[in-house]
């Protein structure tokens, strides 16, 4: 088999994944059907989805909007806040989301469309194209009637059986930062259980523990809206699951230690099994990953990890040519996010063990590393770090 010859990789790095190739986190699934269905009988629920960087937020959440809409009659809006840092720019990219997100009723959408029209400017043939202008000029008035704008968008689809909202805020890094965000999802949530007929939401925010704990720094009630369901890395039957059915797709075939290392060394993290998966579909040349398609495979993903995730100024500490070999030993030590100083240290020679410490010092001064609970531990800040220097210890070990 030619590579050229090849049909569509299904492997979607550095996005979230498709609905129809969504795979495993039954547990998760089951807490957020709960709620949902909740909401189908009119109960307002609050999520936050959370888990590290890379662990599949944006996909889990997109695949529950997906299934709220066709099992439970709700509206989904799934909003990216990337870039926004008002709460005005919360309400533009709402609307924006409204507008462009496509419900799986082709009817919705012309009612919404209806709805929204002053926010509409030419139409395309694959969409819309939204009247910035028209919809930064109202901005404020949707932020503050946000609760309102939201239950008049339900009113217009109640007669297509429409029982609720399912909104999803994806992407806060930005605007968690910003204290008044957090006064707006409180008081968002208050205002709807204090009205007398409150709007079947559900609302689900996406982000890092350390976004949430942000938001309750800066208004300490936050702590109590959010039910917290916790995205773990995949388990090993999960991602033998996703790789198999992901290449059998296109009719490739996995041997059984090519499986293995996939997994290994995607360490049940989404966004490592994409871009390992995908960087393996390009390798094989005959429809069978073998060990060789798999190790090289995750070579290539060591240096597309190291180029998308793992900051430059990281990358540069990390490839200094004093640290190479500290950062190739602890690449090979068997140790999951955290590590004893003391144990690192037993595999290096004497001059790396003079260095060992501002290597260490460097890597907290670059929040790559933070002290642990217990003296002389350290955590890793970033799996996607982590995984570089496991996948980069493997790249030197291979012969070229």
């Amino acid at each position: 088999m030619n590579a050229i010859t090849k049909g569509i990789s299904p492997f979607y790095p550095g996005q979230p994944v498709p609905v129809e190739l969504f795979v495993g986190r039954q547990k998760e699934i089951e807490k957020i059907s709960r709620a949902v269905k909740q909401v189908e009988h009119g109960k307002p629920q609050a999520l936050f989805l959370t888990g590290e960087y890379g662990i599949g937020k944006s996909s889990l959440a997109g695949f529950m909007r997906s299934y709220a809409e066709k099992e439970n009659h709700l509206f989904g809006i799934h909003v990216f806040l990337g870039g926004a840092t008002t709460i005005e720019d919360v309400a533009i990219k709402t609307v924006e989301a409204v507008l462009k997100t496509p419900a799986y009723e082709p009817t919705l959408m012309g009612k919404v469309r209806n709805a929204l029209s002053k926010y509409i400017g030419k139409q395309e043939l694959f969409g819309v194209q939204i009247n910035f202008e028209a919809l930064k000029a109202d901005s404020p008035n949707i932020s503050h009637g946000y609760l309102p704008f939201l239950r008049e968008l339900l009113e217009r689809l109640k007669d297509e059986g429409i029982k609720g909202i399912m909104l999803v805020l994806d992407e806060i890094n930005g605007i968690s930062s910003n204290p008044t965000f957090a006064h707006f999802i409180k008081g968002l949530v208050d205002e709807n259980a204090l009205s007398p007929h409150p709007l079947p939401l559900m609302l689900m925010l996406c982000g890092v523990e350390e976004r949430r704990r942000e938001m309750i720094q800066h208004h300490q009630p936050v702590e109590r809206i959010f039910d917290i369901v916790e995205i773990n890395p995949m388990a090993n039957a999960e991602m033998k699951d996703f790789f198999s059915k992901a290449f059998r797709s296109q009719n490739i075939k996995i041997n059984k230690n090519a499986l293995e290392q996939l997994c290994h060394y995607s360490a049940g993290f989404p966004k490592i099994m994409h871009i390992v998966g995908d960087a393996t579909f390009w390798i094989d040349q005959d429809g069978i990953i073998d060990d060789d398609d798999a190790l090289k495979g995750i070579i290539l993903a060591a240096e597309d990890i190291g180029r998308k995730f793992v900051d430059q100024q990281v990358l540069r500490a990390l490839r200094s040519k004093d640290y190479h070999s500290i950062m190739e030993k602890m690449g090979k030590s068997p140790f999951d996010l955290s590590f004893q100083k003391t144990d690192i240290e037993k595999g290096l020679s004497y001059p790396e063990k003079k260095k060992f410490n501002n290597f260490l010092q460097r890597l907290k001064k670059l929040k790559v590393l933070r002290s642990g609970d217990i003296h002389g531990e350290y955590v890793f800040n970033s799996r996607l770090v982590r995984l570089y220097i496991l996948l980069n210890a493997i790249k030197k070990d291979t012969p070229h």
